[in-house]
Parts: C-alpha cells; sequence; structure tokens
C-alpha cells in the first residue's frame, strides 16, 4: 500500500475512487529512485486584477531526473496537440539524452525560468567544464483565468527555490508549483503524481508520472468509466467575472513527464510517452485544438551511458517485453490527474474569477450509483 505521509492529504484512492495497476510506495514520480521534484508556489493578492500587482497564483515546479547530480538519462517527448511550449526538445529528440532538470511554469514564464536554470547551473557547478552548453527543458500551461500572468510575477529566485527544494518522498499535490493556477475538466486542477511497479520477466520496474493538468470539458470529464462530468454538469461551474482571460472550454493544456528505472532507449521511451493520451483519455482528455498536450519520458537506467569520449555498452529492454511499461503509464497517468483534482481547494482570482474544487463526497455518490465503489 502507498504511503500516506503525516499532513498529507487524501488522495484518490484513499476516498475510494478506484484505480488499475499496483502503486509504488510513495504512489508518486519519486518512486523512481534518485528523482526529485521541487516547488515554489506563489500566492498573493485578491480582487481586481491591476498588471504588475496581482492578484497572483502560479509557480514553478522542477524535476531533476536524478537529483542534484549531472548524469544524462535517456528520453524523449510526444505531442498530442502542439498548442503549447516545451524548449529543449529538439536536442532530446536528436542527441537522445536529457541532460537539465524539467521545469513547469505558467505559459508567460517559460523565458525567465529557462535563463534561471542556465543561471543556476552556473551558481551550482553543475558542469565541471569550463567550456559547456545545455538546453533548459521548461514547459508550460495557462493560468490566466486565476493569475495576473501579464504581470510576470515569475522570478528567478522562483526556479532557484523549485530547484534547490526538490526532494525525493510524498509529494503536495493540486494547487502547488507550476499548478497553482490551473483547472481541469471543469474543476480545480493543478499538480498530480502517481506511479505503478510492474513486473518484466524476472525483474521488477517501477514507473512514475507526475503531471501539471489545466485541460478539458466538463461534460466529458470519466473517473472509472462513469460519466461523472455529465452528473454535475449543473455543479459549481466557474465563476467568471471580468477579463483578462477568458477561454473556450476545453482549452488549457496538460504537461506530463514520465520516469522510469526500466533500461529502455530513447526510441523506446517515444513509444512511452505516446501512451500518455490514453490515460489523458480515460478521463476525458480529447487534445481540443486549444489544448497543448505534451509528454516526455525518461530513464534512469543505464547510469553510465551519457559519454563524451568512451564507447559504452548499454542494456536495453526487448520491444517484446514493452507492455508493462505501456499499461502502467497508462494507468498512472489516469490516477494522477485525478489526483491533482482531489487535493485541489478551491481558488479565487484576478477579479474575483473562481474555480472550485471538485466535490468529493458528489463524485463517491456517483461512482456508487454504477456501482465502481470499492
Amino acid at each position: 500500500m502507498p504511503v500516506v505521509a503525516f499532513g498529507q492529504k487524501p488522495r484518490a484512492r484513499d476516498i475510494g475512487i478506484p484505480f488499475n495497476g499496483t502503486p509504488g510506495r510513495f504512489n508518486a514520480i519519486t518512486d523512481v529512485e534518485g528523482v526529485e521534484v521541487g516547488y515554489s508556489t506563489i500566492i498573493s493578492g485578491q480582487g481586481k486584477n491591476i498588471r504588475g500587482q496581482g492578484p497572483v497564483r502560479t509557480g514553478v515546479t522542477a524535476i531533476l531526473p536524478r537529483g542534484k547530480n549531472n548524469n544524462p538519462v535517456f528520453a524523449n517527448w510526444y505531442s498530442l496537440n502542439g498548442n503549447g511550449e516545451m524548449t529543449g526538445t529538439t536536442w532530446v529528440t536528436e542527441s537522445g539524452f536529457l541532460e537539465t532538470p524539467i521545469m513547469l511554469t505558467n505559459t508567460n514564464s517559460v523565458g525567465v525560468v529557462r535563463d534561471a536554470v542556465t543561471k543556476w547551473f552556473i551558481k551550482t557547478g553543475w558542469h565541471k567544464d569550463d567550456f559547456w552548453f545545455a538546453y533548459p527543458v521548461v514547459a508550460e500551461t495557462y493560468d490566466g483565468f486565476l493569475n495576473d500572468i501579464y504581470g510576470f510575477h515569475v522570478k528567478e529566485s522562483n526556479a532557484y527555490e523549485a530547484l534547490n527544494s526538490a526532494t525525493t518522498g510524498p509529494l503536495k499535490e493540486g494547487n502547488v508549483g507550476g499548478g497553482t493556477g490551473m483547472m481541469c475538466l471543469g474543476f480545480k486542477g493543478g499538480t498530480g503524481t502517481a506511479s505503478r511497479v510492474v513486473k518484466v520477466s524476472d525483474s521488477t520496474y517501477t514507473v512514475g508520472v507526475l503531471v501539471q493538468s489545466n485541460f478539458g470539458k466538463r461534460r466529458n470529464f470519466t473517473i472509472a468509466g462513469v460519466p461523472v462530468g455529465k452528473e454535475l454538469r449543473d455543479t459549481l461551474d466557474y465563476d467568471f467575472k471580468a477579463a483578462p482571460s477568458y477561454r473556450q472550454e476545453g482549452d488549457g493544456s496538460i504537461i506530463v513527464v514520465v520516469a522510469t528505472d526500466a533500461p529502455v532507449l530513447p526510441h523506446q521511451l517515444k513509444r512511452i510517452a505516446a501512451r500518455v493520451p490514453i490515460g489523458m483519455g480515460l478521463v476525458g482528455g480529447r487534445g481540443e485544438n486549444g489544448s497543448g498536450d505534451i509528454f516526455i519520458a525518461f530513464s534512469t537506467a543505464n547510469r553510465t551511458a551519457f559519454q563524451r569520449k568512451d564507447f559504452v555498452k548499454v542494456e536495453q529492454l526487448p520491444n517484446d517485453l514493452i507492455d508493462p511499461l505501456f499499461d502502467a503509464t497508462i494507468q498512472a497517468v489516469e490516477e494522477a490527474i485525478i489526483n491533482a483534482m482531489v487535493a485541489a481547494e478551491t481558488l479565487e482570482g484576478i477579479n474575483g474569477n473562481k474555480v472550485y474544487k471538485l466535490p468529493q463526497s458528489a463524485v463517491l455518490r456517483i461512482l456508487k450509483k454504477y456501482n465502481r465503489l470499492k
């Protein structure tokens, strides 16, 4: 059974929502050994939006594949719908390696976070040689319904805070880090995580997922095959009071980071990342025109694979044995999205715009009606 840390909010499984598969100890991306996650959450002000002053509802999330150790990992990425941004991906595809942390923030803060990561490299001595280059991977989703997004409130210090605070173990979810101001499937969304442990031949591997969830139409919202969104169609709709930011239903985005300790190579990681949309689809994701749905997957196996001069031998899982990793990815994505929604709290932002938390008692009543509760 996954651990629930002291002070951690009840998660989707804790309240009885059923999922397939076996989670790891923390049911988080940090179940993949070495992976660390840190946050910087910025919440201040209320009332009328005064550009540059707030209200502010945003933040930064940092995912470090091997913690504070600079040891690149095999990686690849996939886009279901490209109405969004993830920097550094051309070199990930070209080289097969992820050489930097992965950072998540809001749409208008990608640049400052990208620059801050490079400065963090210098401050921390991340690169030991005198001459080096790196292309930080920074992704975004749009939080302008609640956040003074044109006020540019994310600073270098917030990226540093997320990077320096990164740790393993149980993770906060919901209104934290880059997910602070996000909305999902008609309710409050944000940051969520989950993991799966699978047996492949005689070996056991972990797949962990972290999502920044800000997508979807309420009418498509589904849990365990139950049309929860249709049942809740008249419940706690978004309170929209004033511009500048109103979006069509379904606009938004989702960024998904998949980690595994299985020995898979970049072409296989592309295949794993391409299974993320199936997990999205299970909860109601459709990849709408106005949604940026971008995913990246990496493997912490083959620890000595990144070399500049030496030949290396690497271990590879056969393609014929990869299906359990596909299943684990799909299951973990589904649960991570629901975890984000269960953890998220009602949040009021600019101009009194408000997004409501998932009404858990109503959800459980609906699941019971459809005989889906454990």
